[in-house]
């Protein structure tokens, strides 16, 4: 892990296709607890080589199909679940392949940038699997429950425009050497801003999301008050009022 600023930068580098195996696993899970409680840090970068962000689970990993082994590799959606819950904004900078638990890591981020030569997909179908590792539910959410139900079933792997085209990526640059100083740009960009809004508001998209509107609404409720209570909210609207740039800090 490298830092700049406000701003973690992770790269997984596992040669020769950063495959996942369950010592990476323990390691992601550890480092994302470690910056989701490190209020200096305000924005998180994840990055993989040029030549994959994360090419899914090792499959010599996969091979013992005993129900213990795969308690163990579903830790994997810990390290999602982690990232999400992120109390700060979390871009994923996809250079080469994404493909299966890389395309799952992917959809835990916040945000995707991604080269156009870049492809991310879910392949598992090929081997008799499917994304069993928050796959099933987080692209649904992202890219509507058909589309993504015929990408699992086909496999279907995306260059980084069809990605866009879809929702799938947010960002689109043309080459790889680009994509990382575009989610590092970004990054600053959000680490400058009200960190602690943007925390409580992650929060209350993601469980306020598939309840029935009233519900929703509480959940929402819940987030405003927390948030009224935060020296970010008050800096924003003293400085709106004195007619200058608010100078954010993250509390």
């Amino acid at each position: 892990m490298d830092r700049e600023g406000a701003v973690a930068l992770v790269t997984f580098d596992r040669p020769p296709v950063n495959a996942v195996d369950l010592e990476a696993i323990e390691g992601f899970r550890a480092l994302a607890e470690e910056l989701g409680a490190d209020a200096a840090v305000r924005a998180v970068v994840i990055t993989g080589t040029d030549r994959a962000f994360c090419a899914g689970a090792d499959v010599s990993m996969m091979r013992d199909l005993s129900a213990e082994n795969h308690r163990k590799v579903r830790r994997w959606i810990d390290v999602q679940a982690a990232l999400e819950a992120m109390p700060k904004p979390v871009i994923a900078a996809i250079r080469g392949y994404a493909l299966g638990g890389g395309a799952e890591l992917a959809l835990a981020c916040d945000l995707r940038v991604i080269s156009a030569d870049s492809t991310i997909g879910f392949p598992e179908i090929e081997l008799g699997l499917f994304p069993g590792a928050g796959g099933t539910q987080r692209l649904p959410r992202v890219v509507g429950p058909a589309r993504a139900l015929r990408l699992m079933m086909l496999g279907e792997r995306l260059t980084g425009e069809e990605a866009a085209a879809i929702g799938l990526a947010d960002v689109v640059v043309p080459e790889r050497a680009g994509v990382l100083p575009a989610a590092m740009d970004l990054a600053r960009t959000l680490a400058e801003r009200a960190t602690r809004t943007i925390g409580l508001l992650k929060r209350a998209v993601r469980e306020g999301f598939g309840l029935p509107i009233e519900e929703g609404l509480e959940v929402e409720e819940t987030a405003v008050f927390e948030l009224i209570g935060t020296e970010d909210a008050r800096e924003g609207l003293q400085a709106f009022l004195e007619r200058r740039s608010a100078r954010f800090t993250g509390r």
